[in-house]
Formats: structure tokens, C-alpha cells, sequence
């Protein structure tokens, strides 16, 4: 369908629209036309990606003048993947109403272990050896030696793709991942260059959010992208932690042996370059000593990683003369290495300010600022020169170069704190120095500045008014939208005590009692005998789940429950999970049904979703508040209270409630899917707490289904799930529409729209 949206003709790939849908078009077009930053809250499984991109790219075909660009990041690869897929579908419909003018070229970029196809490189496990492997066999130098003594092996598919030169180009089109494989394999140019060139030209690129938000990566792949730039940052809800997750470095026992191994072996490589190859040595010095930046004109096969502070607040100076000299330069990381080694050796819990710990670092290893800021350049300079290029094996000087550079920049925002134990497992000895940054505001700051419109989205922003001051903008909109459902799809409860009328809660003093644990383990046995196909459950942590499932099993409880369904749990280990996952999904369809246990704030809680029958129930067993005797945290808390006046019992309920949030949001996925959400801790029934769950749950949360006992809730189940066993009509004719065709949308006024809507 194609419908007027103000002054915009918005295609849309499918015959109806949801009036969330227009709603959520609506105000993403006010923020582009205002040129600013937008936060929208959309309830999960209401065509979110869809809405976004075809208001995006229909904004971008009425405006040919000056096309926006639009720059999606999502989290995996596998929501990646997924949006491109709706993008091509959308892209198609396009074409097929516009003709060749409606084209467009849509590229996803990822690292290179998912887009090489040189089968020798995709041999090595890890992404950092994947890296490296492809660095032997395209660096500069290599080439230049391959083309004395063919013997030295190269990558035919780099060298055909150089050897196309301007030609290599993608024609107009969605490119998956996949596709770019498929293409490159067939012409036999490297997909992973191709893609990072044409990101350039591309009006559509789809990438992760490191790519624009980790200073290392942001400023080879995005510095390139023009100002009128849209960009999106999907399920969004946890920016801020990837914000900080970027800028925060440890270092423990092993990144200093490693960095020692590091050092010796480039001393061992100057020694030789000396003896061989001096000139190089010297050329590299007086580089230096012009303070000419080597980084703009490096080929793209050297461009290894940019600086790890942000770009603006690298200065345009020379690099200082006491780190010029290849010999001096490691000279001072030895020192640092040293000093830090020292920091390590210690039995108590240290913290102190960036601006004390430069000045230790001055006096005792006689090492100034500005030499510490430019550690990292130095380094990358150097590796060049000395024709490095299994970086793999140089990560350990690579994290002290890093944690060197972003000490020596930044005067507050960060703390430096040195734990000599984990406190989960204090008899293990375990030393680690974190450079901890607690502002997210600082990574995200020159995204803010640098494109026209950001636009931050998930189904979990509440309470809204939160992010803008964590992440210290100032945006545009700054909407939450509600479900509209022909029937009460959704059915949230709130469990505080078991049928013996005990409280039950995972607060720490409650947490172990034999009562709570067998109340939650009951609750568990009378879902699993009534609802049907597949049930989830959250626990606050890993450890947790391991105490609780122990228990269950020793009193019977796990036997009694594994009678009516199959159970599956999610451990540490990707691949056990992903089995597991795949097996609970067996179990769903052929009619056996499962539980699946997993972890608040574990993998499976971000990225998976449970529709249709692989969820009809989900059980959120306490609330995921984060560890709070962690150092790290207490030092963020106290940074968000002095700087952005965010009280400490604020932030933690909100970041426990936004993690319950998306836990329970994984069963709902669209419309026609039913599911219930059972809360289960005390804690839940208090308004403090309840308040800031999103809209779309609490506009379903009752009074009737609040301060609930296990027999309670399960009669509710048994109600719900025989009323939605019912046939009911998908587009809502009676009542409010939730199914909005085209001749609807031209009927109605906009005056009308709103009126329906809220």
C-alpha cells in the first residue's frame, strides 16, 4: 500500500498497517524534519523495523535533492540479517511501484570472519586470528614481497578485487551477509573489502553498534559518512551499557606476561631492522618528527585500529620526542608495564581518580600525560614499520596501549579500580585493574553532534525520561506507544506469596529460604500441567538458577515437573546453548512441550524470541537487579548522582525493570500470538517498582491480577488460555481497528487518526 503521510508518499510492503504503525511514522518524520534526535518506545511485535525503514527510505525518495542516508545498527547478526531481509522485501514493492528510480544499493557490514570467503583464513576459531590471518596475506608489504618471489602467498580474491580497481563495484540491490559472500565468490573479490568500500556510496548500511559508538572501530569504517545521515540505533534499551562497555579497559596477570612476551619480540624485530633495514627505522622518526598523521593515506588492507579515545579529543600534534625512537617508545611501555604490575600486587580493594592515577604513573614511572596519549598511535605506527601483521599475537600490548591512551585523555568520567579477588570467589586469586568509564554520554556524544538525526528505539525505554539524561541529549520526540489488540492478547500477573501464603522474593536474606524455593518450584509444577507447548523462566543469575534447580532436584520437584514437559537450560557456553535451544524447539512442535531456564541478563534474554507456541507462558522468578557489591557499579552510581543527580535506588530499579522487561517481552512477537507473563517476587506489587515497566504491559497489568497466590494464578491461566482458544476477528471491525487498510487511511482525517489512537 501507498499512503500520504503530510507531505511524504510512504511505500509500504504490505496491505495493511497497524495504527501504531502510522502513529510511529508520524513522529519519526517530525524529528527529520526537525533535524534532531528522537527516543520512541514501540511495543515488541508491531512491525517496528518496517515502520522505520519504509518512513526512512520513502523520506529519502521524496527529497532526490539531497537523499538522507540511513545508517541502522543493530546488536547480532542475526537482527542484522533480519532487517536487511525486510528491507529487501520493501525495496522490491518499491522498485515495483516507482521503476529504476525507486533503487537503491543497501549493504550490511560485519567483521571479517563473517564475510571472508578464503577458506585457509576462515580456518583459525576466533575472530582475532581470522583478522590476522588475513592481514599475512594482504598487508602492503606482503604484496610487495609476492611480487618478487611468487612463492610468498597472497589472497587471490584481494588481489582480484585490487585488480579491478574502480570497477569492483555492487550494483543496486539488498545485500545480506550471505549475498555478499555469494557475489564475491562469484566475481573472486574479497566480500570484506567490497563491503567496506561501498559503505561508503550505499543509502542504506546496516552494522553493529561498535562500529559508530567504539572509538577503535568507529573512526576507519564511519568517518566517511556525510552529516545528513539518519542514524538508528534499534533495541536500544541497554545504549548506555555498550556506551560504557566501549571505553572501559582491565588489565589482569595475563595481559602483563603477555604484553612482556609483546615488547621482547618487537626489541628482537628493531634489533634486526637495525642491522638490515635502518633507513626504515629512520624514516619512520622523521615522520614523527614532522608530526605528519600516517593515518589518512595508509592502504585499507594496513588500517588496522583507529585511536580508543574519541577522535575529536586526539590533539593534531606531534607525538613527543621521548617516544619518537622505536627503542625509547618501548622503553616507556616497559615502565608502564612495570608500574602496572606493581598496581596489581596488592590485597585491598583500591579506587582512585584519573587525575591521581596519571600522577603516580608520572612519579614513580616517570611517564607524562601527553606520552600516554599517544601510546596507542605510537604502537600502531610502529607495528607498521616493523611489518607486523599476526596482530592476534600482540593483543595484550595492544589493551595496555589502549588503557595508556584513554588515561592519558580523559580527566573525569572514569575511575581506575584495582580488585585483587572476585568477590563471587574470594579464595581464588584473581588480580584485575579496570579503567571503568561510568558517563555513556562520552561515546555517544560525537554521534550526536556529527549526524542530523538519531533516532534510539525499542519496546523497553521505560521510564522515558531517563535516557536523555544518561545520555545527556536533548531529543526532539520523545514518544511511548501503546498495543492496539482486538483481544487481550497479553495477560501479566503479579505473583507475591505461594499457595501455603508464604511471601516469595529473591531478595538476598529471602533468596535461600527453603520455603521461597519450594513455593517457586510449585508454581513451576502447576503451570507446566496446564499450559500448553512451550514455558520460559528467567533467574536473576547464573549462579541462582544453579542453587535453584540443585534444590528442586533433590526434593522431587524437577522429576515431578519433567513428567509433563521436557527441560532445557542455558549455560555459559554458546554452542551448549544453542543446542539446547534447538532441541527445546523439537520438543515444541512435536507436541511434547518444554521449559527452557535461562538468565535475566544472559544471551537468550536479549536476542531470542519465543512466538507462537515456543512460548505461551514466560516466568520472571525475582528481579534482576544488578550485582550490587560490584565496585564497578557503586562507582557509576556515585558518578550518575553527582553529575546527573540520578539517585542510586532509581537507576538500579530502572535497569533491573527495563532486563524484566525485555525478558517477558520475548513470547509476544505479533498480534495473532497470545502469551502470559508471570512476575513472581513481592516486590513486583509495589508501585515504585511496577510503575516503570513499559506502557504496553502495565495498560494490561489489572488490579484483579496484582498481589497474587500461586492457586490464584492459576486459575487466571486456566481463564485465559480457554478464552483465547476462541476464534476472534484479526482486523477488529467491531470497535476500534487494529488492521488499518488504505482506504481507511485516506478516510480518516489525521484529527480522527488521533482520536482513535489514544
Amino acid at each position: 500500500m501507498k499512503f500520504q503521510l503530510e507531505d511524504v508518499t510512504v511505500y509500504f510492503p504490505y496491505d495493511h498497517i497497524y495504527p501504531e504503525q502510522y502513529a510511529y511514522m508520524l513522529e519519526l518524520k517530525r524529528a527529520l524534519d526537525a533535524k534532531g534526535h528522537c527516543l520512541l518506545e514501540m511495543p515488541t511485535g508491531t512491525g517496528k523495523t518496517i515502520a522505520l525503514l519504509s518512513l526512512i527510505t520513502s523520506y529519502a525518495l521524496s527529497k532526490p535533492q539531497n537523499p538522507v542516508k540511513l545508517i541502522y545498527c543493530t546488536r547480532t547478526v542475526h537482527e542484522m540479517e533480519k532487517t536487511l531481509a525486510e528491507l529487501r522485501l520493501l525495496h522490491d514493492y518499491q522498485v515495483q511501484q516507482l521503476g529504476p528510480r525507486a533503487q537503491i544499493l543497501a549493504v550490511g557490514l560485519s567483521s571479517r570472519k563473517n564475510l571472508c570467503v578464503n577458506p585457509k583464513v576462515l580456518a583459525s576459531e576466533s575472530r582475532d586470528s581470522v583478522d590476522a590471518g588475513c592481514r599475512k596475506l594482504t598487508a602492503s608489504w606482503v604484496r610487495a614481497m609476492a611480487a618478487e618471489n611468487p612463492n610468498v602467498p597472497t589472497c587471490e580474491f584481494f588481489e582480484q578485487y585490487e585488480k579491478a580497481g574502480s570497477s569492483a563495484v555492487l550494483p543496486p540491490g539488498v545485500y545480506t551477509l550471505q549475498d555478499l559472500r555469494a557475489f564475491g565468490t562469484k566475481k573472486g573479490w574479497c566480500p570484506y573489502f567490497l563491503a567496506r568500500h561501498m559503505v561508503q556510496f550505499a543509502n542504506v548500511v546496516v552494522y553493529s553498534y561498535q562500529y559508530l559508538l567504539d572509538p577503535k572501530v568507529a573512526s576507519i569504517i564511519s568517518k566517511e559518512m556525510q552529516r545528513e545521515s539518519v542514524v538508528v540505533f534499534d533495541e536500544a534499551h541497554n545504549i548506555d551499557n555498550v556506551c560504557i562497555e566501549a571505553l572501559s579497559v582491565s588489565v589482569r596477570r595475563q595481559t602483563i606476561e603477555g604484553a612482556r612476551r609483546n615488547l621482547n619480540k618487537m626489541r628482537q624485530e628493531i634489533e634486526r631492522f637495525k642491522e638490515t633495514d635502518a633507513g626504515r627505522l629512520r624514516a619512520e622518526y622523521n615522520r614523527l618528527v614532522e608530526g605528519l598523521a600516517q593515518r589518512g593515506n595508509l592502504p585499507i588492507s594496513d588500517t588496522w585500529l583507529s585511536n580508543p579515545a574519541l577522535p575529536d579529543d586526539i590533539l593534531k600534534e606531534a607525538v613527543p620526542g621521548n617516544i619518537r625512537r622505536a627503542e625509547h617508545f618501548i622503553h616507556v611501555l616497559r615502565r608502564l608495564v612495570q608500574y602496572l604490575e606493581g598496581r596489581l600486587d596488592t590485597d585491598n580493594v583500591e579506587k582512585e581518580g584519573l587525575v591521581t592515577f596519571v600522577g603516580s604513573i608520572g612519579s614513580q614511572a616517570g611517564i607524562d600525560q601527553k606520552t600516554l596519549k599517544f601510546c596507542y598511535d605510537r604502537l600502531h605506527s610502529l607495528m607498521l614499520t616493523l611489518e607486523i601483521t599476526d596482530t592476534d599475537e600482540f593483543l595484550h600490548v595492544q589493551t595496555i596501549c589502549d588503557f595508556a591512551t584513554l588515561v592519558g585523555t580523559y580527566a573525569r568520567g572514569f575511575s581506575i579500580i584495582i580488585e585483587p579477588v572476585d568477590e563471587r570467589m574470594p579464595h581464588i586469586p584473581d588480580p584485575v585493574l579496570q579503567l571503568s568509564c561510568h558517563d555513556a554520554s562520552l561515546a555517544i556524544k560525537p554521534v550526536f553532534e556529527r549526524f542530523q538525526s538519531v533516532v534510539i528505539t525499542s519496546g523497553t525505554l521505560s521510564p522515558i525520561d531517563l535516557y536523555p539524561r544518561l545520555l545527556n541529549f536533548n531529543p526532539v520526540v520523545s514518544r511511548s506507544f501503546t498495543m492496539s489488540l482486538t483481544r487481550d492478547c497479553i495477560c501479566p500477573m503479579v505473583l507475591t506469596r505461594g499457595s501455603d501464603q508464604l511471601p516469595v522474593s529473591t531478595k538476598f536474606d529471602m533468596r535461600s529460604d527453603l520455603g521461597v524455593v519450594r513455593n517457586y518450584g510449585r508454581l513451576l509444577l502447576e503451570m507446566v500441567s496446564t499450559v500448553p507447548d512451550g514455558i520460559v523462566c528467567f533467574f536473576v543469575s547464573y549462579s541462582y538458577m544453579d542453587g535453584i534447580v540443585n534444590s528442586w532436584n533433590e526434593t522431587g520437584i524437577l522429576k515431578e515437573i519433567m513428567q509433563h514437559k521436557l527441560v532445557f537450560i542455558e549455560t555459559q557456553d554458546v554452542v551448549e546453548t544453542t543446542l539446547a535451544l534447538d532441541n527445546y524447539r523439537k520438543a515444541c512442535d512435536c507436541g511434547r512441550g518444554a521449559v527452557f531456564f535461562s538468565v535475566a541478563r544472559g544471551k537468550v534474554a536479549e536476542g531470542i524470541d519465543f512466538d507462537r507456541h515456543y512460548g505461551r507462558l514466560v516466568i520472571m522468578f525475582g528481579v534482576p537487579f544488578q550485582y550490587t557489591l560490584s565496585k564497578i557499579l557503586l562507582a557509576r552510581l556515585e558518578y550518575l548522582r553527582e553529575t546527573f543527580q540520578i539517585k542510586e535506588g532509581d537507576f538500579l530499579t530502572f535497569d533491573a525493570l527495563r532486563q524484566a522487561a525485555q525478558c517477558v517481552g520475548r513470547v509476544i512477537r505479533s498480534k495473532a500470538d497470545y502469551g502470559m507473563m508471570i512476575f513472581a517476587d513481592k516486590r513486583y506489587s509495589r508501585h515504585d517498582k511496577r510503575s516503570k515497566l513499559p506502557g504496553w504491559i502495565l495498560s494490561h497489568l489489572r488490579d484483579a491480577h496484582l498481589n497474587l497466590s500461586t492457586d490464584m494464578a492459576l486459575h487466571i491461566a486456566r481463564e485465559f488460555l480457554r478464552k483465547m482458544a476462541q476464534p476472534y476477528d484479526k482486523a477488529g471491525s467491531t470497535g476500534r481497528k487494529t488492521l488499518l487498510s488504505q482506504e481507511d487511511l485516506e478516510k480518516m482525517s489525521e484529527a480522527n487518526m488521533n482520536e482513535m489512537l489514544y
